[in-house]
């Protein structure tokens, strides 16, 4: 019932609170990115949805466009400064996502969005992250988020998939506030993003 009937509506009306509830902050982040990283404010990115369908992300843009000398961007380490270390920690980054909310491109809880360029590496299994909408959280990520292998993050998603429910989805809404706070496994252990994904597993 849950699944089917309940979560898509709840999601909608998140995203409509979200924008009301918070428009004051939507102002001040874009604000500071305009400010310390200028324009474009926001950053969209094409992200794999339920049922592999490419979605437009949105988020506020967190990275610098710096370029080497032959006009190539610079790694994600040395582009992400502190301010946008401090947005991520905060997962104020995210707040745009409420429009993929209200759109039904994504859920409150659910698989996070991966690149698109991953789908031909995954396996069977893996997969399945997709029989659902991605979410803004997940059950990785409040079970170690970029800080955990590829293959436990798949695992949990895998997990959640099979085990979607209200009470379920509640707790880990609860959770990602509480990390948020904490700001908990943000990174991965040894690079300022989440590593690549390359390697097929079966």
């Amino acid at each position: 019932m849950y699944r089917k009937h309940i979560k898509r509506p709840l999601d909608f009306v998140c995203g409509i609170l979200a924008i009301v509830v918070f428009c004051w902050l939507y102002l001040i982040v874009a604000v500071l990115v305009w400010i310390k990283l200028g324009r474009p404010i926001l950053f969209i990115q094409e992200r794999p949805g339920k049922g592999e369908k490419v979605i437009k992300l949105i988020k506020f843009r967190s990275m610098s466009d710096v370029r080497d000398g032959n006009g190539e961007l610079l790694p994600d380490s040395k582009r992400l400064s502190k301010f946008g270390k401090r947005l991520r920690s905060w997962s104020l980054d995210e707040l745009p996502s409420a429009i993929n909310l209200i759109r039904g491109d994504v859920s409150v809880v659910g698989p996070r969005p991966l690149l698109v360029e991953y789908l031909p590496l995954y396996s069977v299994k893996q997969r399945r992250r997709h029989e659902v909408r991605p979410g803004i959280s997940g059950l990785a990520q409040v079970n170690g988020r970029n800080a955990i292998t590829w293959e436990q993050k798949f695992d949990l998603d895998v997990q959640y998939v099979d085990n979607i429910t209200f009470w379920g989805d509640f707790k880990i809404v609860m959770k990602t506030v509480a990390k948020v706070f904490r700001r908990e496994s943000i990174n991965s252990a040894d690079s300022a993003t989440m590593q690549p994904f390359e390697q097929v597993n079966a």
